[in-house]
């Protein structure tokens, strides 16, 4: 029996993690998920990883091609065909298992054809794979076993799926724009500081004079970075480490996930994108019948950001105290009025998969707009930005050469 590390929430949405022992990941996931627990990450234990060939998993894990979403994508739309058409399931995932050319998503068909012909659900068989079947499309799919539409449980899914890769889609690009145009004037910088401005020095040595105080201002920068080059690319190194490492625990996740909603101009398309996601992932829980509780406990997981999750998970804590949908809303502040108005009418009418769908709809235009929209509004602040260190060089550099042709004439 081995022993694996796993990491898991309760039925309130808290972090469990400990050690269990069994004879692989499926095993330990199912006993996890008898005792309430849903598994987040399962990994054998630090014991077992030293007994197995570490430069073998290394290779493995460097060349094996991973299930990204879009595998995932046509694993959902071909399963809504297939039982659409009458396939047998088992029959639909012997298709599909030969007909996809990623190995790695080919062995996880195979594993839950193994364990559907065993006796197992596929929701069960799909609890093995976490990271390849999330949290949120497990329990839709459970959901679709419960109610015999687990082919329109697949469109659905597959409907999600598509919406997630656009807005991961959209949120890149809105982002993008910027962090190339920081790095390529942050090169920038590096090429002058360390080669050209240390060329223009030894001509200004030649003219025995008082340099400007701008001048003298850019070489002592300058032969800073030329001196101490090494100890700033720690310093740098250092700072990335340290961030990586804080990101990683919970506490400093929650204090970047909220600082993300606050950085300049993409901070809001960010925000608006989560909140986007949130809307219509609990949209298509109602939508398929999931409790409330139950929905927003699994909507919570699936959400990327530390914050929003907490959120959520305080808006499922009202509703378990038996407080309104609205209240708990109005009660986290993150979603504007027009929005607690379409949640308060929701509810009144009993429609609310309906009108969080329209929130979707509502923070999908946004984003959607914002992004098209962002160069027009980053352009100008770049170009201040750009003119300032263009001054300041063009300042730095001619103004000794300016007085010197200055003094030449005066003479």
């Amino acid at each position: 029996m081995a022993t694996f590390a796993y990491k898991g929430r309760s039925a309130r949405g808290e972090l469990v993690q400990g050690t269990l022992e069994g004879p692989d990941t499926g095993t330990i996931a199912n006993q996890l998920f008898n005792i309430g627990i849903t598994p987040v990450e399962i990994n054998p234990s630090e014991g077992m990883r030293r007994v197995t060939d570490k430069s073998s998993s290394l290779w493995n894990s460097l060349t094996e091609k991973k299930v990204g979403p879009l595998e995932l994508m046509l694993f959902s739309r071909m399963m809504y065909t297939l039982l659409k058409a009458g396939v047998p399931i088992m029959r639909a995932l012997a298709g599909l298992q030969e007909s996809t050319k990623n190995a790695a998503f080919a062995a996880v068909l195979q594993d839950l054809r193994e364990s559907l012909d065993s006796g197992r659900d596929l929701s069960i068989a799909m609890r093995r794979h976490p990271k390849v079947f999330s949290v949120f499309y497990v329990s839709m799919v459970q959901i679709g076993e419960m109610t015999g539409m687990l082919d329109e449980v697949f469109i659905r899914l597959y409907a999600h799926l598509e919406f997630e890769k656009q807005m991961h889609e959209s949120i890149r690009s809105a982002v993008r724009y910027p962090i190339f145009v920081v790095i390529a004037m942050g090169i920038a910088i590096l090429i002058v500081n360390l080669f050209v401005i240390p060329a223009f020095v030894k001509v200004f040595e030649g003219f025995h004079t008082e340099l400007p105080f701008l001048t003298r201002l850019l070489i002592g920068f300058s032969n800073f970075m030329v001196h101490y080059w090494p100890l700033l690319l720690a310093i740098v190194l250092g700072a990335v480490a340290a961030f990586r490492i804080v990101t990683n625990t919970r506490g400093g996740r929650y204090q970047w996930d909220k600082y993300k909603f606050r950085i300049p101009i993409a901070g809001k398309i960010i925000f608006k994108g989560t909140l986007a996601r949130f809307a219509r992932s609990l949209a298509l829980a109602f939508k398929s019948g999931i409790p409330i509780v139950q929905g927003m406990n699994v909507v919570g997981m699936v959400l990327d950001n530390e914050y929003m999750r907490s959120r959520i998970e305080q808006m499922r804590d009202g509703v378990e105290r038996g407080e309104s949908i609205l209240r708990t809303a109005v009660a986290t502040g993150v979603f504007n009025p027009v929005v607690l108005q379409m949640i308060a009418v929701g509810e009144e009418s009993g429609d609310m998969d309906g009108l969080m769908f329209e929130v979707a709809g509502l923070y999908e235009r946004e984003v959607d707009y914002d992004v098209k929209t962002i160069s027009a509004q980053i352009e100008p602040i770049l170009i201040v930005g750009l003119g300032i260190m263009v001054l300041i060089l063009a300042l730095g550099i001619f103004l000794p050469i300016w007085d010197l042709g200055k003094a030449a004439l005066h003479r």
